[in-house]
């Protein structure tokens, strides 16, 4: 069970985790380095109470939504290990959080090959599709 947990958690694995699309897991980000783990990628695993699940390209209106929301992701917070975020950079969402600001009609775009398949229990497939990052954006 472990050892099927661990694989399943490490991108490189013969049992890597999954994205939407039911392929290996892509990575979302290394500058600034993002994901629950800091490993660049948007996995998850039952510490992650927040499931930052969703790869996503941040927006200046998403930020600020989400400041506004109680989540402020611009200002630096080094104790985190979190650089804060500008409008271009990606990072691994909350799931909840980009819901939210799909539900308020400033979700930012997403890259599904790096949204980890846990997103699904939250979110619709569709609702990603909708927003996914257009090559050169």
């Amino acid at each position: 069970m472990l050892k099927a947990l661990l694989n399943a958690m490490n991108p490189s694995s013969p049992n890597p985790a999954r994205n939407v699309l039911g392929e290996r897991l892509e990575p979302c980000c290394f500058a600034p380095l993002t994901g629950f783990f800091r490993d660049g990628y948007c996995r998850t695993d039952t510490h992650d109470r927040g499931r930052h699940v969703v790869c996503a390209q941040v927006t200046a209106e998403f930020l600020a939504f989400s400041r506004d929301a109680g989540n402020d992701l611009s200002t630096p917070r080094p104790e985190y290990e979190f650089p804060g975020l500008q409008p271009g950079d990606r990072w691994c969402l909350c799931a909840l959080r980009w819901k939210e600001a799909f539900d308020a009609g400033c979700a930012p775009p997403v890259v599904l090959e790096a949204c980890h398949e846990r997103v699904l229990d939250f979110i619709p497939l569709a609702a990603l599709q909708s927003h996914v990052l257009r090559p050169g954006a």
